[in-house]
């Protein structure tokens, strides 16, 4: 081929590929709420890593009262460390919480309870993806628990405390996938078979049937429940998917993905803005409010409402 023509069609791909980044980084969604949550108690589920981190250390220097609800203590009390060193902060705390178990969920809400006078935002932002097939003590799958069952009981647990500290939020971490879910009402202990992909999916699907579903019990209160898609970000959540899926994704992601602060700043919106004082029951995407790209599922109210059921009856709720 001419050199001439090669050097046209190099330059002319490098340009488009540079205005492609260009482009996505500047529809990146931001927070530029200046709310100040002195005397406001935030939890923030996983938050010793990924935007889980860069959502408390933004709440810490706003000058609340950040606890971090983590599974691995000893990176969470390094996330910790690092939050206080940054923020000045030092009234921020780390309590052990492991979504997939039943009784550490119980033991954490009981303590918040005992321990806190107040609970102004609640952001259930811990999630897995890609693990291995493993059935809890409580008869559950460790994913769809991790990601549903638990953030469910969870805040029902912590609702008293958190309808006593009004006006308050609860912000539910969800994901585009929940595009691809299906909500199988018969297979969400994989009672049938087992698939990642497909736990995962409906599993972030069930996060905006809960949200949805939540906002309308709580109708009459002055607690916001919303949900959102943090977008695609360069995190610790693909850990444990294949090198074969994870490296080119990640090399992909160098040009294209938000770094995880950028990836916080949904949560963050969802959590703290005045824009947003009236809205409830929603999902969210780059800090707009974004329903027209969601699964049709999640208009399904009788779905919705069989959900919330069962995960009653699984959690043990119910009784």
């Amino acid at each position: 081929m001419d050199p001439v023509a090669l050097c046209i069609i190099f330059t002319t791909s490098l340009v488009l590929f540079i205005a492609s980044i260009v482009y996505v980084r500047l529809n990146f969604g931001r927070c530029f709420s200046k709310a100040d949550l002195s005397d406001k108690t935030v939890i923030i589920t996983g938050a010793n890593t990924g935007i889980g981190y860069y959502t408390a250390l933004d709440m810490a220097n706003r000058n609340a009262r950040v606890i971090l609800a983590c599974r691995n203590l000893e990176k969470a009390e390094h996330a910790k460390k690092n939050i206080i060193e940054e923020t000045d902060n030092d009234n921020v705390i780390v309590k052990e919480l492991d979504l997939s178990s039943m009784k550490s969920v119980r033991k954490f809400a009981n303590e918040i309870i005992k321990e806190e006078k107040r609970l102004d935002i609640l952001i259930n932002n811990a999630g897995v993806v890609g693990l291995p097939k493993i059935i809890t003590e409580d008869g559950l799958e460790s994913m769809f628990a991790t990601n549903h069952f638990g953030p469910f009981l969870l805040t029902n647990l912590l609702l008293d405390l958190i309808k006593k500290s009004c006006p308050s939020r609860i912000v539910n971490v969800s994901s585009i996938a929940s595009k691809m879910g299906r909500i199988e009402l018969d297979n969400l202990r994989s009672e049938k078979y087992f698939n990642q992909r497909r736990i995962y999916f409906d599993s972030k699907l069930a996060n905006i049937l809960f949200t949805k579903e939540l906002a309308r019990r709580l109708k009459g209160h002055d607690v916001l429940v919303n949900c959102l898609h943090p977008g695609t970000i360069q995190t610790e959540l693909l850990r444990n998917l294949s090198p074969f899926i994870t490296y080119p994704l990640m090399f992909i992601g160098k040009f294209f993905f938000k770094n995880c602060e950028e990836g916080a700043q949904t949560t963050i919106y969802c959590a703290i803005s005045e824009e947003i004082e009236d809205v409830t029951g929603k999902y969210f995407t780059d800090c707009y409010v974004d329903e027209q790209s969601l699964n049709k599922l999640a208009h399904d109210e009788t779905l919705t409402t069989q959900l919330w059921d069962i995960s009653e009856k699984y959690t043990g709720l119910s009784q």
